[in-house]
């Protein structure tokens, strides 16, 4: 295969890139499924014993974009081409112009800002080519990562949920963090 020429490419910025995620990234799943703190932030709730099995078939279901209406899936590697994390846009609401984003940094690899920067082309992409207005999402009280990562995009606290997830032995509160259009291209100088 020819080399690819990289430089005018849209899907990524000068430390990351997104792609389609691939069956070889089943086994980024299975082994990120052992991360039950990690998993418990994402999800709101300790998951079942992950399975190989399972992990390949998340895999199949959602690579090279298949099931667009429900979420479409991305995997995160540095320009080097190591693999580093997965984020997903879902919950996509054509009509109202809403939607949300999924993402999980594999645990050697957070706290280095990939998740920002993968969160910032997906909101390009989703604001200036998909036509849509508002992006909505939530985070587990104690997240304070998440909170962080919402705060730098330019997100909003909209307020709290409180006490709707029970995790951990106790009832928790979800934050409420959206950032519309608007604000997005004011924050980020587009």
């Amino acid at each position: 295969m020819r080399a690819i020429d990289y430089h005018h490419y849209f899907w990524q910025d000068d430390k990351i890139r997104l792609r389609a995620i691939q069956d070889e990234d089943w086994e980024s799943h299975y082994i990120n499924r052992f991360d039950s703190e990690a998993r418990r932030l994402l999800e709101t709730a300790i998951e079942l014993p992950p399975t190989a099995s399972e992990a390949q078939q998340f895999v199949e279901r959602f690579k090279d974009f298949a099931n667009q209406q429900s979420r479409l899936m991305f995997a995160i590697d540095t320009l080097d081409g190591e693999h580093v994390g997965a984020l997903n846009m879902n919950s996509i609401d054509e009509r109202n112009g809403t939607f949300s984003i999924g993402i999980q940094i594999d645990k050697d690899h957070r706290g280095q800002g990939y998740g920002t920067r993968a969160i910032k082309i997906l909101l390009t992409y989703a604001f200036l080519e998909r036509r849509l207005n508002k992006f909505n999402d939530y985070v587990l009280e104690g997240n304070e990562g998440s909170i962080r990562m919402m705060q730098k995009l330019g997100c909003v606290q909209e307020g709290v949920r409180r006490q709707v997830i029970y995790t951990h032995g106790k009832y928790q509160d979800l934050i409420l963090f959206g950032l519309t259009k608007d604000e997005f291209i004011a924050y980020h100088n587009i």
